[in-house]
């Protein structure tokens, strides 16, 4: 059904990502949303832990310094200091501190205990 729906794709490895994170965050948090940050950004999902947010983007991969820069920008738009995390795929540059912002391999990150 999904492949007669998306027709001419082989693979949609980047939503597929997206929705195993979420799967994998509503089995950690009672509450995940979907941000949005004025009218036009979005960050992938935020999960609240205790009353705190917690920010999520999700990328097959950021290996690429435009795709890098276009994952990080919304989470550089919130001004708080609760925890923001880039989760790829990526096997190199894969445990990295952006101002704040900590990208982790989705696949090391899944397999941690709940922090």
């Amino acid at each position: 059904m999904r492949n007669m729906l998306v027709r001419g794709r082989d693979t949609d490895a980047g939503h597929i990502l997206e929705n195993l994170v979420y799967l994998e965050l509503k089995r950690r948090y009672r509450e995940v949303y979907v941000g949005q940050i004025g009218s036009t950004g979005e960050i992938d999902f935020v999960a609240i832990e205790d009353g705190d947010p917690i920010y999520f983007q999700v990328a097959q991969s950021t290996l690429d310094e435009g795709v890098l820069m276009r994952e990080l920008a919304p989470l550089r738009q919130i001004n708080d200091n609760y925890p923001k995390y880039l989760l790829t795929l990526d096997r190199i540059f894969d445990d990295v501190n952006y101002e704040g912002i900590r990208k982790k391999n989705v696949l090391q990150w899944m397999l941690e205990e709940c922090e």
